[in-house]
C-alpha cells in the first residue's frame, strides 16, 4: 500500500469513539452507513438490536457498541443486508483490532465503509 492509499484508508476506530463505553465493557462496535440503508428490515428480523423506523423506512441499531453476547446476531444482520450490491450497510467492528468482522467484503479487515 502506498502513502497515498495509506492516508485514503477510513479506521473504524476515528468514528464515534467519543462517547465509547469501555473496551472492556463493549469490544465491538457497529459503523453503520444510514445514508445507504433503503429500509429492507433484515437486519431487525435477524437482530434484537435493530430496528426498522416505519416513518423513515431507515433502519437503526438500539447501540453502536455491543457485547459479545450480542456479536453473533449483528454479525448476522450485517451479513443480511442486501444494500450496496449486498455488500451491506453494517459493519462490526472489533474494537481491539480495528478490523472489520462483518461484511468484509475485502477479507482483509479493512473497514468497507463508501463514504
Amino acid at each position: 500500500m502506498s502513502d497515498s492509499d495509506e492516508q485514503d484508508v477510513i479506521r473504524a476506530s476515528e468514528i464515534g469513539e467519543s462517547d465509547a463505553p469501555p473496551v472492556e465493557e463493549k469490544p465491538y462496535k457497529i459503523v453503520f452507513e444510514a445514508n445507504k440503508c433503503f429500509g429492507a428490515g433484515k437486519c431487525a428480523e435477524a437482530s434484537r438490536n435493530w430496528e426498522l423506523d416505519l416513518e423513515t423506512g431507515i433502519a437503526k441499531p438500539n447501540s453502536y457498541f455491543i457485547t459479545e453476547e450480542e456479536l453473533d446476531e449483528n454479525v448476522r444482520a450485517a451479513e443480511l443486508c442486501p444494500a450496496k450490491k449486498d455488500r451491506g450497510v453494517i459493519h462490526v467492528v472489533d474494537r481491539r483490532t480495528d478490523e472489520e468482522i462483518a461484511p468484509d467484503p475485502h477479507g482483509d479487515g479493512t473497514l468497507s465503509v463508501d463514504w
